[in-house]
């Protein structure tokens, strides 16, 4: 049954497509820090893999919610891997036990997601007239803001 929710059809597929597109992220940086949770070496091994799990664990959250969002809007969530890797923004490194080199490519990642979120913030709102999906992806934005922050923190 299509959602009578105050979104035209254009508008309504627009956030979907979006919203897709942030789930594709959201979909990768989760496998990254899912792998470098298993491939973590060091001296601070203990450490570093309850790090990973706890950002893996909010990213998981963040991945149904966003897949919901989608749903509530009436449309389909994409969840192939297919899709995934030809939606998302980033991209998938060698593999490495390096410490400085996983946490700053999960940096990386989550400031490509950040500046993405943060453009299109304003597009839900004044272009697509929905505000319901603007303070969504806001929420998302800062989740992702605090994660960086943690990574940043251990990149001192």
């Amino acid at each position: 049954m299509k959602a009578n929710i105050g979104l035209t059809d254009q508008n309504s597929q627009e956030v979907a497509n979006v919203l897709n597109k942030i789930l594709a992220d959201e979909y990768v940086i989760y496998t990254k820090t899912r792998n470098y949770h298993w491939n973590i070496e060091g001296s601070n091994f203990t450490e570093m893999h309850l790090f990973y799990e706890s950002q893996y664990n909010q990213i998981d959250e963040q991945i149904d919610e966003i897949a919901e969002r989608v749903r509530q809007i009436g449309h389909y969530a994409q969840g192939r891997l297919k899709d995934f890797i030809q939606q998302t923004q980033l991209v998938e490194q060698d593999y490495t036990t390096d410490q400085k080199h996983q946490l700053k490519n999960l940096l990386d990642d989550h400031e490509a997601i950040i500046r993405y979120l943060r453009i299109h913030v304003e597009l839900f709102t004044d272009k697509f007239k929905d505000a319901g999906n603007a303070d969504f992806i806001t929420g998302l934005m800062e989740k992702h803001e605090k994660m960086a922050w943690f990574l940043r923190s251990y990149l001192k």
